[in-house]
């Protein structure tokens, strides 16, 4: 996730473009850079780390113009470096772009035997010199920039200029998200409307498939595939900034939560076949000669990554058909691991700087072992210090308690399980399309369980005021009652416990009455009927329950105080769509009972110490 703007009217642009960045900072701080007008040319200036290196730049040789477009960078393909950073330019088109294009080595090679030559490792250069082929070729600058994209495959928000028409920017949009600031004779392009403000509160939303040609007076929308005019959707917004740095959320944990549908899809994104079956991971991951002799797979990590590794435990052994061991990494010991030579060794972490999963890996590395870091954050520790690595692709995650994270994590243990299959011959690539369809169905179900928002705050005023909470999980669905126990704690300071429901009956059960809610996850599917067995356990005993259910499951909805609901999903990937309930729960307590959401007492984002 990158964040790009641009800027056309009057003004001194270098400016504008910065405040701009700065608000958008939190899509990416890899590195950064603004491409100005100046002098009848167009002049590129770039740094990597966070923005204050730019300003530095600026500072000591700045750049004058009333033309501009600026970048920060959430690197994924290609490392943080300067020659990485964008805006990336081929011959007189300069650009920025969020997203990712998918072919963009098919087209590298094309473009590399028509004589094209290549600065960078980005995807995103490719795509400037498919406009530049264009626009050498003759076409003006908005049909060499539609043109260029019938030819690539993905995601993307991009800003384009060129030296010989000076007195536009070129705009489209894929799956990323755009928006056009309208001023008096000038106007901003940004990725997120806290771009925008301080500048105007009069936008217009760039709709998917949608490009444009933006110039100091105004804004005209075009459909990107038949180049047709069509009318663009203008909206006034009424945000403060401090509101809008969180997209129009109360808290960024809220946004993070609602960002999951997307999170999934640029995880999954260049990396899933429908077509062959196949599971291809970037340049750094495992291929699928790496994966074909692994016969036990170790799992390290700490908290929420803890509990997605658990779940990755079930998806590798019944997918792969492989032994898993789940280390604890604060509490790993080679003695007990008793790694062989050999073994794949996989870290997961959202930041990949966890002191004590950085240790275990180490260990692991020591001991022999081929070791995959799964991680959200480029360039991490853990990252450079794995054979291999797989990036989560969640974006920037700001909040504290960890959300998107969680379930990004889950995504790739179930992509490498699919890839660990099909290349161990456990799995045919008809079971890999099966499996593959069916995670594509997951963001969908998501986005209904995000739905019912408002009824899960009705919940929360009616648990907010309990000491301690229960919850219970079987199978895959225990480690997702570990995580929904662990958000109330992290959050709200409200004592609660996850345990196997299996196990209640060995001691928990001993805590339950009317004042201790049990909340019990019993959705359709493989445990159902066990997991209502206990649910009868904590009635008999006068407990209060609260149940986690499928929409059409009259029979439970009729045995419980209170429920949440999710749609039906394939058991495998239940895990996804039944954790954002209990995200959305444990948020709407919190938030109800007034502690910092974001900045949780006592906790960190990245614990880099013992």
């Amino acid at each position: 996730m990158c964040g790009i703007v641009g800027y056309i009217g009057p003004r001194e642009c270098s400016p504008l473009l910065m405040d701009g960045l700065r608000r958008l900072e939190y899509r990416g701080y890899d590195s950064s850079g603004l491409a100005v007008l100046q002098g009848g040319d167009i002049v590129v200036r770039r740094a990597t780390g966070k923005l204050g290196r730019l300003q530095a730049s600026l500072d000591a040789n700045p750049l004058h113009g009333t033309l501009g477009i600026g970048h920060t960078r959430w690197a994924t393909h290609g490392r943080p470096s300067e020659e990485n950073a964008h805006p990336h330019r081929a011959g007189d088109v300069v650009l920025v772009h969020n997203g990712i294009i998918e072919n963009y080595l098919a087209l590298r090679a094309e473009l590399r035997a028509a004589g094209r030559t290549f600065s960078s490792e980005t995807d995103t250069e490719v795509l400037s010199h498919l406009v530049d082929r264009e626009v050498v070729a003759g076409a003006p600058l908005a049909e060499a920039v539609r043109k260029a994209l019938l030819k690539v495959r993905g995601s993307w928000a991009i800003a384009v200029l060129s030296v010989r028409e000076p007195d536009r920017i070129v705009i489209a949009r894929n799956q990323s998200p755009l928006v056009v600031g309208v001023g008096e004779g000038e106007m901003l392009v940004a990725s997120d409307i806290p771009a925008l403000l301080g500048f105007t509160q009069d936008v217009v939303i760039v709709e998917d498939g949608q490009m444009g040609v933006v110039t100091a007076g105004g804004y005209q929308a075009f459909d990107a595939a038949s180049g047709t005019r069509v009318d663009a959707r203008r909206i006034h917004v009424d945000l403060t900034p401090a509101m809008a740095e969180k997209g129009g959320f109360k808290h960024f944990m809220l946004k993070e939560i609602h960002e999951q549908p997307r999170a999934l899809i640029d995880t999954m994104r260049g990396r899933v076949s429908v077509e062959s079956g196949e599971i291809v991971f970037d340049a750094e991951g495992p291929t699928a000669g790496d994966l074909a002799s692994v016969e036990r797979v170790h799992l390290a990590a700490c908290g929420t990554s803890h509990h997605a590794a658990l779940v990755g435990r079930h998806l590798l052994s019944t997918l792969a058909g492989v032994p898993v061991e789940v280390h604890l990494a604060s509490e790993y010991d080679p003695a007990v691991a008793l790694l062989r030579p050999g073994e794949l060794f996989v870290s997961v972490s959202q930041s990949g700087e966890t002191l004590d999963t950085l240790r275990t890996q180490r260990d692991a590395h020591a001991a022999g072992a081929r070791t995959l870091a799964i991680c959200n954050v480029v360039a991490s520790s853990l990252a450079r210090d794995a054979d291999h690595v797989v990036y989560t692709h969640a974006g920037p995650e700001i909040s504290v308690a960890s959300t998107k994270a969680f379930t990004t994590q889950i995504v790739t243990l179930y992509l490498l399980a699919l890839a660990l299959g099909r290349a161990r011959g456990v799995l045919s690539a008809a079971d890999v399309q099966k499996h593959i369809g069916d995670l594509l169905t997951v963001p969908g179900l998501m986005e209904e369980a995000l739905r019912e928002n408002v009824e899960i705050r009705m919940l929360a005023k009616r648990y907010m005021h309990f000491a301690h909470m229960l919850y219970l999980g079987r199978g895959l669905l225990h480690p997702v009652a570990l995580e929904g126990a662990l958000k109330l704690k992290e959050i709200s300071y409200i004592h609660a416990e996850g345990y196997s429901a299996g196990e209640m009956k060995h001691g928990p059960i001993a805590l339950i009455d009317e004042t201790f809610p049990t909340v019990v996850l019993v959705p359709q599917g493989p445990w159902y009927a066990r997991t209502v067995s206990n649910l009868e356990e904590v009635r008999a005993r006068n407990g209060r329950l609260l149940a986690m259910i499928t929409t059409n499951d009259v029979d439970v909805a009729e045995r419980v105080d209170d429920i949440m609901r999710i749609p039906a999903c394939p058991p495998l990937l239940t895990p996804l769509v039944a954790t954002i309930p209990l995200q959305l729960f444990a948020y709407h307590v919190a938030d109800l009972k007034g502690t910092d959401v974001d900045q949780p007492r006592n906790l960190a984002k990245s614990v880099t110490v013992e």
